[in-house]
């Protein structure tokens, strides 16, 4: 992709939307281009409806106008969906939760039926926010197991049993259709409003990345809940690895656990030894009525003894593993979310991390757990679609697709017959 003129207005809303340069004149300075090119360009996006401007303090001048990027004028319909539950919500493009719900389901039951599950929630979502369909500009999907970007497609994930391949864009769009009772086209831009699907972890990351520690140049997350996965975040962008499959360390191998089969099939894991699925199976064979990670998370939040010991000995089982990831990637906080996000799993975690890893490279590392807990998956798939349509070449061709959409009403307008004369 070729890197956007620094004249364009897409460029512009790039560094307004992060903060760079929010006024005429430090626009001007961060770009090079003349007062009356940026005003031009700031008029496209005034145009579009995408800016608005913030009166700051005066100092007993004129008040000062500052730019910024409007999350108000459109919103994103967010799913994070889980093996046995669900989260649907109507954001701003703030990452501002507008309207939301929880529904109980099973990821087995396949792709067709859950899709067409999440998006029966939509109408009552977009009716509770007073959101008119016309202004959703997208769907973000947060779902467990690897996703290749490109395609959408999940790729042979070990917890979601017939959505191998399976082409969850074009399933939720017909979806949308059929329970919105509208169509997936822009109204203002004719361009099909998009659907865009990523890994759980990921999307938390980038959530948790965006709301605590945007200035972190290397970041982790690790998710553990049914199973267990990473998150990675360089230089703001989310890290896939070639064709997704990046930060799957659930299914890396613990040397002294060859007999603990895992979801995936192989034997030894750390998910088959670590994971909320694995505890519970261990506190069940001691009696307990558990049978999911959310109900070891309740024994945690009780503080159940033996749920405690277990998610300590978890914390030091997945630190074991954490101690090669920080070596590798060197981040600056590495965040534990999920299920056993808890302060047992997380003092295990620390223990054998700082243990086994070399002080060089803990020296400047935060470990912390998850500050937007179970909305984390949600806000992150509203970001992902936000992040990819007001990127600046994607910005430029939507703001040209409202142009000829706008002149092409304008010329229908004017031969339309006057009536008789």
């Amino acid at each position: 992709m070729s890197t956007p003129s620094p004249a364009s207005a897409g460029r512009l809303l790039q560094l307004i939307r992060g903060g760079r340069a929010n006024t005429r004149a430090e626009l001007q300075r961060a770009t090079g281009l003349s007062r009356s090119t940026v005003g031009f360009r700031l008029d496209e996006l005034d145009r579009a409806g995408w800016l608005r401007q913030d009166t700051g303090t005066s100092t007993g001048g004129r008040p000062s106008h500052r730019i910024a990027f409007d999350p108000a004028h459109a919103a994103v319909l967010a799913v994070d969906l889980e093996t046995r539950s669900a989260r649907v919500a109507v954001l701003d493009l703030g990452g501002t939760l507008l309207a939301e719900r929880t529904v109980d389901l099973d990821i087995g039951d396949g792709p067709d039926r859950v899709l067409d599950r999440l998006a029966g929630c939509f109408p009552e979502l977009l009716a509770a926010s007073a959101t008119p369909a016309e202004r959703v500009c997208g769907i973000g999907l947060s779902v467990p197991g690897p996703v290749d970007w490109e395609t959408g497609q999940v790729v042979q994930p070990p917890i979601m049993p017939g959505w191998d391949r399976f082409p969850i864009r074009e399933r939720m769009r017909e979806a949308y259709a059929e329970h919105v009772g509208a169509s997936m086209e822009d109204t203002r831009s004719g361009r099909t409003i998009p659907v865009f699907v990523d890994n759980d972890a990921n999307l938390m990351a980038l959530a948790e990345h965006q709301a605590g520690h945007p200035d972190c140049a290397a970041f982790v997350l690790i998710k553990v809940s049914t199973g267990i996965g990473a998150g990675v975040v360089v230089n703001n962008e989310i890290f896939r690895g070639i064709d997704g499959g990046a930060g799957d360390i659930g299914h890396i191998r613990l040397h002294d656990k060859p007999d603990a089969l895992c979801m995936c099939g192989s034997y030894g894991c750390l998910a088959a030894v670590a994971s909320g699925r694995a505890l519970a199976r261990d506190l069940s064979h001691q009696g307990m009525a558990v049978a999911t990670g959310a109900d070891v998370k309740a024994l945690l939040e009780q503080g159940h003894p033996d749920a405690v010991r277990l998610a300590r000995e978890a914390g030091q089982r997945a630190g074991e593993v954490l101690a090669t990831v920080v070596t590798l990637l060197n981040p600056g906080v590495l965040v534990l979310a999920g299920d056993l996000a808890s302060i047992p799993f997380l003092t295990g975690v620390r223990e054998l991390l700082y243990q086994r890893a070399m002080p060089r490279t803990t020296a400047h590392l935060d470990v912390v757990t998850s500050r937007l807990g179970d909305h984390a998956g949600l806000i992150g798939a509203a970001a992902m679609v936000v992040d990819v349509l007001y990127a600046p070449e994607r910005a430029d061709a939507r703001l040209r697709a409202l142009a000829a959409s706008e002149d092409a009403h304008s010329d229908n307008a004017r031969e339309e017959p006057q009536g008789t004369p």
